[in-house]
């Protein structure tokens, strides 16, 4: 296991070498240049609007496809200048420009129905059409702020792209790296598991929480590797390594869910001889294998794979054998035992696919896709851009539109109060306003809060560096570091970008001798007020809350989970393993066991009051969880047994059971009928076997996902949303 010491040092490496930093250098390189570059003829102005241009156009450059990238670039170019256009136009009135914000606000607030990057569109535009409030110019000067505006656009992106022809594979393997990391950091917070004294649920929370960034990370490797041209429809030999990297990855994340246990169990009958213990630590080291290979991949070196693994793992199954043999005592149950030996077959398992990709590494050349390997187009979410969907949420029911509404409505109240009175840079409060309500109440209530922080933290650091450092090269290195860190953690961490952000701001206005006091006090002011606004709308008007949905998310985790069920149990009654399909329903199981975990977090954020049934869904996902990772189980038995599973007497009926149980669960939350109690009960299996005969194992899983199913069953009665 790593030490304190150098798990910090692996975070520090883990960021630097990560997508956010490289992120972060582009963005600050592109929106510096232009500024630094036209101050040296005595255009520091023109060169602070094409910086903005350059600022917008990177908004929308966000990990993914350079095809989907350079689109948004370009689109978001070209609507930001419109925007531009039209606000330099619409400050001639105070009326127009009152209309103009509710409109905009509402219309790109809207786009948050075509997903994030077509959602970033609108920011920028919102972004151009605050800074550009109150700003009035000639007609004349209006077109040229607009044509500088554009030409920062176009320079960003064609830094953007030419980076991108240069190293066209360092987004993946950045993306791949982060992704193989958490899944480490997936495995570790199971191994939490076998500690002692461990609070379950707790841990529980922790592991859900862990999948969803798990899914995220997925997603975004899934969409860089199948949807670029270069990698999935060219035979190179770095497009090959990744995707046979990741598809190895996700067979081991497979494996990982997969061991899954009684706990308490467990500690209650090994705790005294510290078995459990040693599980955890070779759990531990596997996980630092694992992170091992994702520092590999971002820093495009070979992972070394340890030596002392191998003994660990053979160490730990004679203790298992000493176990059976009675050297530790008789008072252990056989089945205790036998979970014992299934988690060290699947530790051994674990071990073997780490190795596996290792060798990945040490063989580029020879490797080569398969046919399923490179079927993606089953794996890969296409985006739909026609404007039907944009109708469709035009109503109330939609989330989105609510929100829309909300935003117009919240941005021109802010525009008035901050007409109202003499403030340095009214449209402050606007931009607050505008980066802080998201569609969730949770989410809008988490940002405000990071905002606050980092701004009242950040204009404290900001003004002490004013008072300390007057030697102007320093303050410049300054101001570059707080850029760079502002932009790197824009996306990773907000309350960390803010906190940057705002000495860059302030050291900014320095450097163009506006005054740091008051523009200190104004920052801070401005924040306040447009969060408490901002804050105070998501609560009262037309408010988003998470029970209103949540039916939605926990009917779409059973109905996956029971057609992965069925899936994999339809394996063992004749059908062939197909891998594709498979692949396919895993997928989801992935996806939406993350939307839940994520709507439980979502709703864990808001007023008690609103937190309908809180324990229950928790309990609701933790049983989910549990039923995927059986399932797994028995996936895996398949993949390694093709040729041999056992025909067991009972078990069809054991199955159908359990489908019909997770079914009347689905119709519970529904609400389209109701149960007879009397109709469900857990099925025995009659059929007597042998301790040591690999159908018991089988049966024993069937029977456990029965159990499962019932309890699912029983909890979904109990939510009330």
């Amino acid at each position: 296991m790593i030490s304190k010491t150098q798990q910090t040092t692996n975070e520090i490496k883990n960021f630097v070498l990560s997508s956010y930093f490289g992120d972060g250098l582009r963005i600050t390189f592109g929106a510096l240049v232009p500024s630094l570059i036209l101050s040296q003829f005595g255009l520091l102005q023109i060169g602070i609007t094409v910086s903005l241009g350059a600022l917008c156009a990177s908004i929308p450059d966000t990990p993914g496809p350079i095809t989907h990238r350079r689109n948004a670039m370009l689109v978001t170019t070209l609507v930001v200048s419109i925007v531009s256009l039209l606000t330099g136009f619409a400050n001639a009135s105070v009326y127009l420009l009152g209309i103009l914000i509710l409109v905009f606000s509402f219309l790109f607030s809207m786009l948050y129905v075509y997903g994030n990057r077509i959602a970033s569109i609108g920011t920028a535009a919102l972004l151009v059409m605050t800074l550009g409030i109150g700003d009035i110019r000639s007609f004349s000067e209006i077109l040229l702020y607009t044509l500088y505006i554009i030409a920062g656009g176009l320079w960003y992106s064609a830094l953007s792209i030419s980076l991108y022809e240069i190293m066209p594979y360092r987004l993946a393997q950045q993306s791949l790296g982060d992704c193989v990391i958490e899944v480490a950091h997936f495995m570790r917070i199971k191994a939490g598991f076998y500690k002692e004294g461990m609070d379950y649920d707790k841990n529980y929370k922790k592991l859900l929480e862990c999948q969803v960034l798990v899914n995220e990370k997925q997603n975004a490797v899934r969409d860089l590797l199948f949807k670029s041209r270069e990698i999935v429809r060219e035979s190179t030999q770095q497009g090959r390594f990744l995707v046979i990297v990741f598809v190895d990855v996700m067979d081991l994340f497979e494996q990982i869910m997969s061991t899954f246990y009684s706990y308490q169990t467990l500690h209650k009958q090994f705790d005294e001889i510290g078995i459990l213990k040693q599980f955890e630590t070779v759990l531990l080291q596997l996980s630092d294998q694992l992170e091992e290979v994702g520092y590999a991949l971002k820093a495009d070196t070979k992972p070394q794979l340890s030596l002392r693994l191998p003994r660990e793992i053979r160490d730990l199954k004679l203790e298992i054998e000493a176990l059976e043999r009675g050297e530790y005592g008789t008072n252990f149950k056989e089945s205790g035992v036998q979970a014992l030996k299934n988690i060290e077959v699947n530790v051994e398992n674990i071990f073997h696919r780490i190795k596996k990709i290792n060798g990945h590494f040490k063989d580029r050349k020879a490797r080569k896709l398969t046919k399923s390997q490179t079927q993606s187009a089953y794996f890969i979410s296409h985006e739909e851009y026609e404007f039907s969907l944009f109708r469709e949420n035009l109503a109330l029911k939609s989330e989105i539109f609510r929100h829309a509404i909300r935003v117009s409505v919240v941005m021109l109240i802010g525009f008035i109060i901050a007409q109202s009175y003499n403030f340095l840079h009214s449209n402050w409060i606007l931009l607050t306003i505008m980066v802080i309500m998201k569609p969730a109440f949770s989410l809008t209530k988490e940002r405000n809060y990071h905002r606050l922080i980092g701004t009242i933290i950040g204009a404290i650091v900001g003004m002490s560096i004013l008072s300390w450092v007057e030697d102007g090269k320093a303050l410049f290195a300054i101001l570059l570091i707080c850029m760079l860190g502002a932009y790197s953690f824009q996306r990773k961490n907000y309350v960390v970008s803010v906190l940057f952000m705002t000495p860059f701001i302030l050291i900014l206005y320095d450097f163009l001798g506006m005054g740091s006091r008051a523009i200190f006090i104004e920052r801070v002011y401005d924040t306040i007020i447009g969060g408490s606004i901002a804050f105070i709308a998501s609560h009262v008007f037309l408010p988003s809350w998470e029970h209103q949905k949540l039916k939605t998310v926990l009917v779409e985790m059973i109905e996956v989970n029971l057609a992965y069920y069925h899936q994999v149990s339809t394996y063992y009654f004749g059908q062939q393993y197909d891998k594709i399909p498979y692949k396919i329903i895993r997928k989801e199981v992935y996806v939406r066991s993350a939307n839940l975990a994520s709507a439980f977090q979502r709703m864990f954020s808001e007023p008690k009051s609103k937190q309908l049934s809180i324990k229950e869904i928790h309990k609701f996902s933790v049983l989910n969880h549990l039923m995927s990772s059986y399932v797994a189980t028995l996936a895996l038995y398949v993949m390694e047994h093709r040729e041999e599973i056992p025909a067991i007497e009972g078990l069809k009926e054991i199955a159908s059971n359990s489908e019909k149980l997770l079914n009347e669960a689905m119709m519970t939350l529904i609400k389209d009928e109701n149960v007879a109690e009397n109709d469900l009960k857990i099925l025995p299996l009659k059929h007597v076997f042998k301790e040591d005969d690999d159908a018991l194992l089988i049966a024993e899983q069937f029977i456990d996902l029965q159990k499962v199913a019932f309890d699912i069953y029983k909890i979904s009665e109990k939510i009330k949303v």
